[in-house]
């Protein structure tokens, strides 16, 4: 790749993952904006507070294509390496969290980090995507789920990636789980709420995270 096509394929996969489709979902079907219940969050956990699953299961999808796509459209367009499709997905995580379009602020870039590694790497990402549900389902905490499924990211990328390229993955996955800190202060104190047998109901944000 030469050094224009490079940076190309940055501004593509940041404005890729700046889409808001949590946002953009929530108007779509007349729910309550997504910042301005629960978390504050746009992502498909805090949608789930709308007692929409339908529509959170969409959020996650979307949020999922949009680190997907990046990898495409750098493989594609650009013939890009598996390390500057590894920028494309942090590029695009990083456009999740702080959006253009929401004041450079977002999401906590998960699902677009996880939808990008089903791309460059499948058995990677499925690997990834079972270390998330074996979390949840024995904790039934969403944020624990997605922090042990960032932390394993760049230790399981050692045995398919160079290390130049596991850096980079690295990096996207530390700053998703710095946006994880409030989460990690409450799982701390044993107060981090649990999806399961929580009430899916409409909460004023009182303390965006």
């Amino acid at each position: 790749m030469c050094a224009s096509d490079c940076i190309y394929l940055v501004v593509v996969s940041y404005l890729l993952g700046s889409i808001p489709f949590g946002l953009v979902l929530a108007r779509a079907f007349g729910l309550p904006d997504p910042r301005s219940i629960g978390s504050g969050n746009i992502g498909a956990t805090n949608m789930l507070r709308t007692g929409r699953t339908d529509v959170a299961v969409l959020t996650l999808l979307f949020d999922a294509g949009k680190g997907a796509a990046a990898v495409w459209v750098g493989r594609l367009f650009f013939e890009a390496t598996p390390m500057m499709e590894a920028v494309s997905i942090t590029m695009a995580t990083l456009g999740h969290i702080y959006s253009p379009w929401l004041k450079f602020r977002g999401g906590k870039g998960v699902a677009t980090t996880l939808g990008g590694m089903l791309a460059l790497a499948p058995m990677l990402g499925f690997m990834l995507a079972a270390i998330w549900l074996l979390v949840f389902v024995s904790t039934g905490i969403s944020s624990l789920s997605s922090i042990a499924m960032l932390t394993f990211l760049p230790l399981l990328g050692w045995w398919e990636f160079a290390p130049l390229t596991v850096l980079v993955l690295a990096f996207g996955a530390v700053i998703s789980i710095y946006k994880h800190l409030s989460n990690i202060q409450r799982l701390m104190r044993g107060d981090e709420p649990r999806l399961f047998g929580e009430k899916r109901k409409v909460r004023i944000v009182r303390d965006r995270e």
